[in-house]
């Protein structure tokens, strides 16, 4: 069959499935979640940098050493979520867009 009659077929306003009102929702929620992704990669990034500061300057002494690490792997393991979530966030907007 050809391509442009089962486009014609499918359309949405052909099945009675309502459009999105302009996509002003979308823009909503992206300018809401775009700076709160960033600011949460920022604290990310500068958490891993004081972390590293700390493993550096611990002398060895293995509590700080463990916080450091502890604080590292968090920092690491949130910017990953933070990564994730962004991801999925565009996914899912640039589908209804």
């Amino acid at each position: 069959m050809n391509e442009r009659i089962i486009a014609a077929l499918v359309d949405a306003s052909n099945l009675g499935i309502p459009k999105p009102n302009g996509g002003s929702d979308s823009g909503f929620i992206s300018s809401v979640l775009l700076p709160v992704y960033f600011w949460a990669g920022v604290v990310a990034v500068i958490v891993i940098v004081v972390a590293g500061f700390m493993y550096t300057t611990s002398g060895g002494d293995p509590s700080k050493l463990t916080r450091a690490k502890n604080a590292i792997l968090g920092a690491v393991i949130g910017l990953i979520f933070v990564l994730m979530a962004f991801v999925v966030t565009s996914i899912v907007l640039g589908t209804f867009k």
